[in-house]
């Protein structure tokens, strides 16, 4: 966890992001880390979680992390949770909370007031369309026999 914070304090007086670091371990040995790389990279999804977890299935040459450990400088946002529920690390360390972040400016309680609202009533509009015609991806994909799941 100190490599984490350390990568989180380092990020935020390099200018180059914000405040957050995170790393992917395994039996004590780092395999990867992350800062966040979301102004410098202009790259709203390159939190430090999501960019650990590039960086390490990266490396592995896969798409799971089943066995890793990921400790981030602050409890994850909704957008690297999804990230980590898909990577399936074996557990996820944080320092920081939500609470803490929200103070300095990274609030993530709009993101959680909406999940739960019906598409058309969330503050962005969300229209569905043409979903027929998408279905047409998930025909092909049942039937696929070489399929990799996840």
């Amino acid at each position: 966890m100190a490599r984490a914070i350390e990568l989180a304090i380092e990020n935020a007086r390099s200018g180059r992001g914000g405040p957050f670091g995170a790393i992917v371990v395994k039996d004590g040995a780092i395999l990867a880390e992350g800062t966040n790389r979301v102004t410098s990279a202009n790259d709203p999804t390159a939190h430090a979680e999501i960019v650990a977890i590039r960086a390490a299935c990266a490396k592995l040459g896969v798409f799971q992390l089943n066995g890793f450990d990921l400790y981030a400088s602050c409890e994850p946002c909704p957008m690297c949770l999804g990230a980590i529920y898909w990577a399936r690390p074996a557990r996820v360390y944080f320092a920081g909370t939500a609470a803490d972040a929200s103070r300095v400016g990274f609030d993530d309680s709009l993101i959680y007031r909406e999940l739960p609202l019906p598409p058309q009533q969330r503050s962005i509009p969300m229209v569905q369309m043409m979903r027929e015609e998408a279905l047409e991806a998930f025909r092909v994909w049942e039937e696929k026999p070489n399929k990799i799941p996840y």
